[in-house]
């Protein structure tokens, strides 16, 4: 499974603890703010999401991009400290 991970983090600890973390479980950077994975389980990437939780407050915005989930795209985001969910169907 393909993972990227997108953050848009407001408080600069925040951004390091985040950008430390996905590099913990694998993720290598492609921009600043842009971290990819191809190895990731989804065991590992349902930790990784708690992990993040963690570490960022209301004001910060997490996108994680899945594919594929079965045949298709999903997107999670974390914003306001609230997890969403949106499949793509293929």
């Amino acid at each position: 499974m393909f993972v990227a991970v997108f953050c848009e983090i407001s408080n600069d600890d925040h951004l390091i603890s985040v950008k430390n973390l996905l590099v913990e479980y694998g993720f290598k950077p492609v921009l600043e703010v842009l971290y990819e994975s191809s190895t990731i389980k989804e065991k590992e990437l349902a930790r990784l999401k708690r992990d993040i939780d963690r570490r960022t407050d209301g004001y910060d915005i997490v996108r994680i991009y899945q594919y594929p989930l079965g045949d298709d795209l999903v997107l999670t985001t974390l914003r306001e400290k609230k997890w969403r969910r949106i499949v793509v169907k293929k």
